[in-house]
């Protein structure tokens, strides 16, 4: 069923845009926070413009264990404009968790249409929508009822075993969602290959003369490729995933990382980790940490000899004691 389109913030955000990818175990509220104090969100030269959460099973939300599964998506009025990632194969299952996403007060909800996650496929939801043209749509129809006044938009990628842009993206564009991400790779290169931006760019041609935005993502490494991104390939905004990790200041135009002290880089993930024991410890393993310490502990003497430390602690207490250690040295 059909109904009238809402824009939502999507209408009033200035173009182009930046935006943090939802990123499963990484995008968690402890990060994002991270994004909004360092990257100084919510200013003229911070950022993201947009944050996203970690994906949501529809499924688990329409379950009794729904309360546990309801922590990944808690959020603070800082964060705004935030929108709800979900999966999901059960257009009445995304219609009541569009609903859900609607009550907390989010600015949005965004279905995944690209996880190559195998669990997620077998429920026929991720990557595995780009098979189900016609079921997508239907889930697409089922959230936008329940998500009553809030926008819906859709992440997916340029294909399944292949490029499949004309025959999956305009199933997409017929619904009218107002903004699509598009990965530029297929759902069988995971992200083993280099991010095509001219398929991306065949996405926006395609986009023309309807009222959809459409966000490019793909190895991004900074703001500045980002921007470039916009003048090369005409995209509406950019979506930064992997090139993000390790650096909270990556959206604000005023301070570089590189440029930045280790001992403030090194605080700053202590500080990351403290966050994290603090919003998430009694229900996350802690070892979710550990791809973090990877990437904020790089690219300087004695890094590689932290590194190892570091993948042994299984404690915020034990983190601020490596690294006090590491900087009197």
């Amino acid at each position: 069923m059909k109904k009238k389109i809402v824009r939502g913030f999507w209408a009033e955000l200035k173009k182009p845009f930046f935006v943090l990818a939802p990123m499963a175990d990484v995008t968690d509220a402890p990060f994002r926070q991270m994004f909004v104090k360092y990257s100084e969100h919510g200013t003229s030269h911070g950022g993201p413009h947009v944050f996203w959460t970690e994906f949501v099973s529809c499924d688990g939300l329409c379950s009794p264990g729904r309360d546990i599964i309801k922590r990944d998506l808690k959020f603070q009025e800082n964060e705004r404009p935030i929108v709800a990632q979900i999966f999901g194969s059960d257009p009445d299952n995304c219609r009541k968790t569009a609903e859900l996403v609607n009550k907390m007060g989010f600015d949005g909800v965004d279905i995944n249409m690209g996880c190559p996650d195998r669990s997620i496929e077998k429920q026929g939801a991720g990557a595995a929508m780009i098979k189900t043209p016609k079921l997508a749509q239907e889930v697409i129809y089922a959230t936008m009822e329940g998500a009553g006044d809030i926008p819906v938009s859709v992440k997916t990628r340029i294909g399944y075993n292949k490029e499949e842009i004309d025959e999956w993206i305009p199933y997409l564009l017929d619904t009218k969602v107002p903004v699509l991400t598009i990965h530029g790779r297929t759902r069988k290169e995971l992200s083993l290959t280099d991010a095509r931006w001219d398929d991306i760019a065949k996405v926006v041609e395609m986009a023309k003369g309807t009222d959809t935005l459409i966000i490019g993502n793909g190895d991004v490494k900074s703001i500045q490729e980002a921007q470039e991104k916009v003048q090369q390939y005409g995209v509406d905004g950019v979506m930064v995933g992997r090139g993000v990790f390790g650096d909270p200041w990556f959206f604000n135009q005023k301070v570089a990382k590189e440029n930045l002290p280790l001992e403030k880089i090194l605080r700053v993930m202590v500080e990351h980790t403290k966050l994290f024991k603090e919003k998430l410890g009694d229900v996350k393993n802690f070892a979710i940490m550990k791809k973090h310490f990877k990437a904020y502990v790089t690219g300087f003497d004695g890094a590689k000899e932290l590194r190892i430390r570091l993948m042994e602690v299984s404690s915020a207490d034990e983190v601020e004691e490596i690294v006090e250690e590491f900087l009197k040295k």
